[in-house]
């Protein structure tokens, strides 16, 4: 037990929106790319205290599909980042056991990127502990979007299209939808991540931004998502 909390009934996947680089950067008198930075690091501690803790699947949101809307100079050093980070942090990753997957429109991001991504992919698809996915260039409609144009080029006719065919052919089909999704720095939005996925999980917003949330700031949400009842339109 940690934090009161029971290993017994964790949550089988976790998703985080990474939110307050920004912010925290500002507040340091620092540029935002340096806020980013600061984040990457962060979530090297979460992952593997997601990991030491028994989670089994943790997914992050890295570059929404709505991100390129950003600065040119903010989004190629965001690029130039992750593709940085991915390749950097492989070894620690293959090291500790972690699968790397991904989710989103991978076509559309550089060829390092993309190159660096898959190389993790491969590099831990054998590895049988957390599975860590990150969502870039990822949008939670346009992920339905590819999924229904999926059904549709498969010839499966319109009467048999049901919310688990639909789920079948999203990113990642084999997935556990998430149990708990955490917000940083404080918004109250789903910011079109894992819409589908996420209708029946439990959302914890803390107030603290991302490059200073911490493996503690993890147990206390897990302890929070412990506390509630999980219904499902059902009653207890």
């Amino acid at each position: 037990m940690q934090l009161g909390i029971s290993l017994t009934s964790l949550p089988h996947h976790v998703a985080v929106i990474m939110d307050g680089n920004g912010r925290w950067a500002k507040k340091k008198g620092l540029g935002r790319l340096l806020g980013h930075r600061e984040g990457y690091k962060t979530l090297r501690g979460v992952l593997l205290a997601a990991s030491e803790l028994g989670i089994r699947y943790l997914t992050v949101y890295a570059f929404s599909a709505e991100n390129w809307r950003r600065p040119a100079e903010e989004v190629a050093g965001l690029m130039k980042l992750i593709e940085t980070a991915a390749r950097d942090e492989l070894r620690l990753m293959h090291k500790n056991n972690v699968r790397v997957q991904v989710a989103g429109r991978m076509d559309e991001v550089p060829e390092g990127l993309r190159r660096a991504l898959e190389h993790g992919i491969e590099t831990t698809k054998d590895n049988t502990g957390i599975t860590f996915t990150l969502a870039v260039n990822y949008g939670g409609r346009a992920e339905i979007v590819d999924a229904v144009k999926s059904i549709v080029a498969s010839g499966v006719p319109v009467e048999q299209i049901t919310e688990e065919s639909i789920s079948a052919h999203l990113y990642n089909p084999a997935q556990p939808d998430p149990d708990l999704m955490i917000r940083t720095a404080g918004e109250m939005r789903w910011s079109n991540f894992l819409i589908w996925q996420s209708a029946y999980c439990e959302l914890v917003v803390t107030d603290v931004t991302w490059p200073e949330f911490g493996p503690n700031d993890l147990l206390q949400a897990v302890a929070v998502y412990q506390r509630r009842t999980r219904k499902f339109g059902a009653t207890v």
